[in-house]
């Protein structure tokens, strides 16, 4: 884990917060990864629920491998191991949707800062693209992974917001009670590499794919 690294400047944050702001064209807002089956199955109705819900997909499925992708890609030697990364990352999609969550939101986001940037990057998945853009960048690994989880987990909450629904307060109450969650997620997996992939959300990945079949749908996964 970069311990040693300067603390970010201005320019890094603001950089940072603009990649993670719901404005970013990435079209994060269209996907629920499986919390909409999850909701309309019963499984999450309320505030407490939804917590307990978001909390396991980020600390023991996606949040958690996301950043030991996003760390191994800004790490990666060469274009070869940026490649050999995210191979992994989509094979170890648990479901159609899910891949298809992280290739099109890779796609987007790689347009988008290829268009804003002195460097391009094309044909990755999510979290492999971010980090690539982030070392291409010069932006701080640390930052980058607690901001990337904390905008996972406000994506999330603002689906369990829609369609539970929850009020607005204790939709922000729930990304303020667990950005501590996504502290600790960033720095414990930073001190780790791909050899610590691990999922054990299950009835998240079912949830996902229940999804692909579900009747009536708001949003694409």
């Amino acid at each position: 884990m970069e311990t040693d690294a300067p603390l970010a400047t201005a320019t890094e944050t603001l950089t940072l917060a603009q990649w993670f702001s719901p404005a970013f064209p990435v079209g994060a807002f269209a996907y629920s990864h499986g919390l909409e089956w999850a909701i309309d199955s019963g499984s999450v109705s309320d505030c407490a629920a939804a917590q307990a819900w978001i909390a396991q997909v980020l600390e023991h499925g996606t949040g958690w491998n996301d950043v030991l992708f996003l760390a191994a890609s800004y790490r990666a030697e060469d274009e070869i191991a940026v490649q050999e990364v995210d191979a992994i990352a989509r094979a170890f999609a648990a479901s159609k949707e899910r891949l298809k969550e992280s290739n099109l939101q890779g796609a987007a986001f790689c347009k988008a800062v290829s268009a804003l940037s002195a460097f391009t990057i094309e044909g990755l998945s999510y979290p492999v693209a971010v980090g690539c853009a982030s070392r291409y960048a010069n932006l701080p690994l640390e930052l980058t992974a607690q901001m990337y989880v904390q905008s996972f987990l406000s994506n999330l909450v603002s689906v369990a917001m829609r369609l539970i629904p929850l009020g607005q307060s204790d939709g922000q109450s729930l990304i303020r009670d667990l950005t501590p969650l996504c502290i600790k997620i960033a720095e414990t997996a930073l001190l780790h590499n791909l050899d610590h992939l691990s999922s054990t959300t299950f009835l998240a990945d079912i949830a996902a794919m229940k999804h692909e079949t579900q009747y009536s749908r708001t949003f694409r996964t």
